[in-house]
């Protein structure tokens, strides 16, 4: 899952020289010395130490002290390396795509995709040249560099909004699946409104129960280790969908609609279900219709495409550690990465939206998984694949939660020393606020497309390029690279405000229909 890992500012880069690389030339310019083949372990980020006393945000005096560390090179492989990318890049998105396709036809959502995925790999190229250039490993950091503190708070308020809505698409995820799977070990063919159905209350009961001891913890210890588990799982479920997709008819959500309706009437209203058949029968020509895939559609859902596909592909902060740990480090290298991995999930995300359409047509719901449950009650392959999700989701919320207090505590108490009253309040408040979210916001599409339209727009589009612009001092603001860097920038306020514009607006026509209805 996707994940914003804060490490350590490098002062000191081991870059090897890449023919197409002007990262490390003008470096002097920040009074770096030479690199050295001087060795020091890497520290991890999940050690036994205090994580509320680590600079996730650090406090530096740039101009008055050069902050430095001691040299660390990379020991992770290129193989690991893309499967550490890859893992920050897969998350819940992958279960909105098929939406995003029923909103958009399978031939523009291929073309969002393909644009989406390159823009993402070129803010992925802007950052590696910007952190070389900027002498700083630190997402946050590279900001305060270059905008100062506004800089550096516009970098961390969009880490935090990313990760927020990341937890809250995980909480949903338990509060659209924890019902089914407890009904299908209770054997329970409906939903009968027990509470111990109802997902509103499952999620307060989880998150007290499971997500929140977790969550207090001062270390990450084991949890590090789930968002691996947690992209096994979702290559199972890409798995599922498309095995699935072999053994569902599309027309066979409303057969069953239609035999449920049917049974649930008694003998008094048989006139009604006879009524009923007839609209049935007469309407077969739309459901066909609805079952049909088409290659454009343009609705007034499609306006939630392009946040979806942002929010599917927001790895950004993560590059940065990534790259840090990279053995044989070079900016090329790390690109290499980035492109091997952007092309796996680019083939695991088309894979899942276009099966998970082709099974359900215009019937898929913002979260697919619980789209089955339209199908098929006790599954056992679907079982499993929700019990390994619901599990992945569970522990990875905590993961997500840590570095939101470790930026609250940097920016409110950062000179006070660790306390647990503190700590707990500022978890609580978080906690509580996500699930605030998940029980109020209507739908999952909304976290995707609000986060999306928003953090993930600042952390792909507009900061890698600001930033670009700002630190590469070596490129006029003539230069192709410059002009293009601030191309990017433009479009992504562009994509930014457009999107949260068109989706106010359909909140807003949904609020009036609602209140007229």
């Amino acid at each position: 899952m996707k994940q914003s890992t804060a490490k350590t500012e490098m002062s000191r880069f081991n870059i090897s020289p890449d023919e197409d690389s002007t990262g490390s030339s003008n470096s002097n310019e920040y009074g770096y010395p030479e690199c050295t083949t001087k060795k020091a372990p890497i520290i991890s980020q999940y050690q036994d130490m205090d994580p509320e006393s680590q600079n996730f945000l650090p406090d530096y005096h740039l101009g008055k002290k050069k902050y430095e560390t001691e040299y660390s090179p990379g020991t992770t492989s290129f193989g690991m390396s893309v499967f550490n990318l890859g893992n920050a890049i897969m998350g819940s998105g992958i279960l909105g795509l098929s939406y995003a396709m029923a909103n958009t036809g399978i031939a523009l959502f291929v073309v969002l995709l393909i644009a989406v995925s390159i823009f993402s790999l070129y803010s992925v190229h802007l950052l590696l040249k910007t952190a070389n250039e900027g002498g700083s490993l630190l997402y946050e950091q590279l900001g305060y560099k270059a905008f100062g503190m506004p800089g550096k708070l516009a970098a961390s308020l969009s880490i935090t909004m990313q990760n927020i809505g990341a937890m809250s698409s995980y909480l949903y995820i338990v509060k659209y699946e924890l019902p089914i799977v407890i009904q299908a070990f209770l054997g329970m063919k409906e939903n009968t409104g027990e509470w111990y159905i109802n997902g509103d209350y499952l999620v307060l009961t989880v998150s007290l129960l499971i997500i929140l001891p977790l969550s207090l913890l001062r270390n990450l210890g084991y949890l590090g280790y789930t968002s691996g588990f947690s992209l096994l799982c979702m290559v199972f479920f890409v798995i599922v969908v498309i095995y699935k997709s072999f053994q569902i008819s599309c027309l066979l959500i409303f057969e069953n609609d239609a035999l449920n309706a049917t049974l649930n009437y008694t003998v008094a209203h048989v006139a009604a279900a006879v009524r009923e058949t007839a609209v049935t029968v007469q309407n077969a020509t739309s459901d066909e219709d609805t079952c049909t895939t088409k290659y454009f559609v343009w609705n007034s859902q499609t306006v939630y495409a392009v946040p979806i596909l942002t929010f599917a592909f927001v790895c950004h902060p993560a590059v940065l550690p990534i790259y840090e740990e990279l053995k044989d480090r070079s900016r090329k290298r790390m690109q290499n990465v980035s492109n091997v991995s952007f092309f796996a999930m680019f083939v695991m995300y088309l894979l899942a939206a276009l099966f998970g359409y082709i099974t359900f047509g215009n019937n898929v719901e913002p979260e697919l998984l619980h789209t089955y449950s339209k199908v098929y009650k006790f599954d056992v392959v679907l079982l499993i694949v929700r019990l390994a999700v619901l599990t992945a989701v569970t522990l990875t919320v905590p993961v997500v939660l840590f570095p939101i207090r470790t930026s609250v505590n940097q920016l409110l108490c950062a000179s006070k020393e660790f306390s647990w009253v503190r700590h707990t309040i500022i978890t609580f408040i978080l906690l509580g606020f996500t699930n605030v979210l998940v029980i109020f916001v209507p739908t999952i599409r909304d976290i995707f497309g609000f986060v999306g339209a928003s953090a993930a727009a600042m952390l792909i589009f507009i900061l890698p390029s600001a930033f670009y612009i700002k630190l590469v001092k070596k490129e006029s603001m003539k230069s192709v690279q410059k002009i293009g860097a601030v191309i990017f920038c433009i479009s992504g306020f562009f994509v930014m405000i457009g999107s949260m514009t068109l989706i106010i607006l359909d909140w807003t026509q949904n609020a009036a229909m609602a209140d007229g209805h």
